[in-house]
């Protein structure tokens, strides 16, 4: 009796599942594309039957793998997931541009704190501001906020 292990398409396409739970757990989303070549090696394994030998099977894994890599990887990313090297303006909207409360007066030194969706945040602000009166966050920086009156 023959082995469901012995068939190569089962154990590609077991291999490409494995490297697709892998990437869930390890960074960096590169095993995802080397799972896709694995499962289109199952899918030609599966299509040509016994005439397809290991060599081959390698080659075709190898070459998906890394085309698909080089191709999808950077649209993929941009897509899916946050880009470090670019500056994020979802993260920039949160921020900018949205009312917030001053907690206490301002300083001499013009800094002080207000309140935004229910966190303390030290700020620093151009203009006097006393407290209560409702300001517009202009930008932050780091855990600091920017700020001026609202007109």
């Amino acid at each position: 009796m023959e082995s469901i292990f012995s068939k190569p398409e089962i154990i590609w396409f077991m291999v490409g599942l494995v490297l697709f739970l892998l990437e869930l757990v390890l960074p960096g989303f590169v095993i995802f594309f080397f799972g896709i070549g694995a499962w289109v090696t199952a899918l030609i394994c599966l299509l040509t039957g016994t005439g397809f030998n290991v060599n081959w099977q390698i080659v075709v894994f190898l070459v998906v793998s890394v085309a698909t890599l080089l191709s999808f990887r950077k649209l993929i990313q941009k897509k899916f997931f946050y880009n470090k090297d670019e500056k994020s303006d979802s993260i920039e909207d949160e921020f900018t541009g949205r009312e917030a409360v001053a907690i206490a007066d301002f300083g001499t030194d013009r800094k002080g704190k207000v309140e935004f969706k229910g966190t303390q945040w030290k700020a620093e602000s151009e203009s006097d501001i006393k407290a209560g009166q409702t300001v517009i966050i202009i930008e932050k920086e780091n855990f600091k906020l920017i700020v001026q009156p609202k007109i």
